[in-house]
């Protein structure tokens, strides 16, 4: 029985000459339009624009969090699948025989660079340390937060949301942009993911929404990465030099205030474009190396000076507790508690305040105390018994709005960096076999956040639990967490300033190779898979995504905004939306492919391109 050969000739319709030469006019245009109207909208109403994109972000949450939730666990569990199927597995990407481009060393190192960028120098810290404090486990009052007994449920998250449901999400992408690429010779871009299931048809408009939306997506999550980042950069920068101009004195922790983020994303953009247009772009590798040397020192001073016997012992429960709970962390979401469902728990002497009482009872960030506190009139009245129980009747609010805040938050953000990070993991991943590609994209990066995330955080957690740190870090701001824990951990001089200066180098030289490199991105969708792009380009998105983050973060810190990322974070979240359906179908896509290949394969026929 023959087998029909799959589709492969995918044409990506580029201009011959002129400014977007070599490149889809179509996707280039409808890219721009959507970031110019946003950039736009940022900059001339930015309350407006903070207030839609907060409203709209909540409303998509409330319809779709148990989507994002869900689909993350099936992409993870559809990867195990593949890889565990032995036809499945042991298919190489690319040509029968072929041998990997890079040595095990090589790929292991470039991966362990994809895994420590700017995430981890903000949240490696930050992380562990609020999910320590706030987590279902606690939501629901069987652990008291900042407790020692809360460690396992803060780290089981923190090795959830940084861990191999996360590397999943970029291996979806990865996967099938490899496999598509190196088995079909078809070009590196999201549309070819879609072929198996639409075919031709991704020659034309259809193909040109999916690549598009794989560039707004792209932007979005670069943008929020490179938020973070430059607010990091400039604590740092606080940190070394003292200067309050950069900062936001007025609350209750020194935060990078607009004009000090603004200055950094300058600086940080500016250095990204020169490096594009000076050609130093091509020393990135060089700015790896170093960014792995710096990281390498960073982790040693932890080890050294933190608390390393603590971390280790953190490492091995929590990977337990992790595994243990795998399944249910992977399905189990959760919906809004409407106002009537509420109402409906409480007991018969506080129904009568169930307006009163609904807010507080169903606010995943804060506690008893401070809903007790926050009652006034007859609701505040009502015997401590009641009110315990008012407060029990608003818990499926509490983890609702908590895993929408928290951990969707994270999958939205990962979805949105696919096609940087599955871009990147394809491009070194040929001549692998789909097995070796996943075990080794989802599980050896995972490894290195947990050793993160449990050194920098586990000391972090040990200063605080030992009282030395007397609520010092958890009281800053999340992207200065790394730099207080430093300042707990080491005493003040020379080496602490010089450690402090390498952390900022770090980020700067992160920030700088993450720009580029999500540049480099959105030009390869746009030029339909040519991985060499002109400058001027390069220039041009420079340009766009300094817009972009800049106009959002100013808009964030509009009509007193607390938080310059929130109107970054809305976009980003609002933008994955659609390029999480085009993940599940690309889902869809790879199973049929790999499906009727073996088929071919078992026919003895030619799986690889014509």
């Amino acid at each position: 029985m023959s087998v029909k050969q799959p589709f492969t000739e995918l044409e990506v319709k580029k201009a011959s000459s002129g400014f977007y030469k070599d490149h889809s006019v179509e996707i280039a245009l409808l890219s721009k339009g959507i970031m110019v109207a946003l950039v736009l909208w940022a900059l001339i109403w930015p309350a407006n624009a903070n207030g839609v994109l907060g409203s709209l972000n909540w409303r998509l949450l409330e319809d779709f969090n148990a989507f994002y939730v869900i689909i993350v666990g099936v992409f993870a569990f559809f990867l195990a699948v593949v890889a565990l199927l032995p036809r499945t597995g042991k298919r190489i990407m690319g040509t029968p025989g072929e041998k990997p481009e890079f040595s095990n060393f090589s790929w292991f190192s470039m991966m362990f660079g994809a895994g420590l960028g700017v995430g981890l120098m903000v949240f490696a810290t930050a992380e562990p340390l609020g999910l320590w404090g706030s987590n279902p486990v606690v939501l629901a009052g069987e652990v008291a937060g900042n407790s020692e007994e809360a460690i396992q449920s803060g780290y089981r998250y923190t090795f959830l949301h940084y861990g191999f449901h996360a590397w999943a999400i970029y291996v979806v992408t990865g996967l099938s942009l490899a496999y598509y690429a190196y088995t079909r010779d078809m070009p590196l871009t999201i549309r070819s993911a879609l072929t198996p299931l639409f075919g031709r048809l991704m020659n034309g408009f259809l193909g040109h929404v999916v690549d598009v939306l794989g560039v707004v997506a792209t932007i979005l999550g670069v943008s929020v990465t490179i938020g973070f980042g430059v607010a990091q950069f400039i604590d740092g920068l606080y940190a070394i030099t003292g200067m309050e101009w950069m900062m936001d004195m007025t609350g209750d922790a020194p935060a990078p205030g607009t004009v000090g983020l603004v200055t950094g994303l300058a600086v940080i953009m500016g250095l990204s474009i020169l490096s594009a247009v000076s050609g130093v772009g091509r020393g990135v590798k060089y700015l790896s190396n170093l960014n792995l040397v710096l990281s390498v020192i960073l982790l040693a001073t932890f080890v050294i000076f933190g608390s390393f016997l603590f971390a280790m012992t953190t490492y091995a429960t929590a990977m337990v507790d992790y595994i243990l709970h795998f399944i249910s962390l992977s399905f189990n979401a959760f919906g809004p508690q409407s106002a009537d469902s509420f109402a409906a728990s409480l007991p018969e002497a506080a129904a009568a305040h169930a307006d009163a009482l609904r807010s507080g009872a169903t606010n995943a960030w804060g506690s008893f105390d401070g809903f007790k506190s926050g009652l006034k009139g007859d609701a505040a009245a009502l015997p401590d018994d009641v009110l315990q129980a008012a407060y029990a009747a608003g818990e499926p609010g509490r983890q609702f709005g908590w895993q929408a805040g928290w951990t969707t938050f994270y999958w939205a953000w990962w979805i949105a960096f696919s096609p940087f990070v599955g871009l990147f993991l394809a491009r070194i991943s040929k001549g692998r076999s789909v097995r070796e590609f996943i075990i080794g994209c989802v599980i050896a990066p995972a490894l290195v956040c947990f050793a993160w995330m449990t050194i920098l955080g586990g000391t972090a957690i040990d200063l605080e639990l030992t009282g030395g740190a007397n609520g010092a870090i958890i009281g800053a701001s999340n992207t200065a967490k790394l730099f207080v824990t430093l300042e707990q951990m080491l005493s003040s001089g020379a080496f602490l300033s010089g450690i402090t200066i390498m952390c900022v180098v770090l980020i700067m030289t992160f920030l700088v190779t993450s720009a580029d490199s999500g540049i480099l991105v959105m030009n390869t969708i746009m030029s339909g898979g040519e991985q060499h792009t002109g400058v001027k380009h390069r220039i041009v998105w420079g340009l766009l995504l300094t817009a972009v983050i800049g106009t959002l973060l100013i808009a964030g810190k509009t009509n007193g905004g607390a938080d310059p990322m929130e109107a970054l974070k809305s976009a980003m979240i609002i933008g994955a939306l659609p390029f999480t359906m085009v993940m599940g179908l690309m889902c869809i896509a790879l199973a049929k492919a790999l499906y009727r290949d073996s088929l071919r394969e078992k026919h003895g026929e030619t799986v690889a391109a014509e």
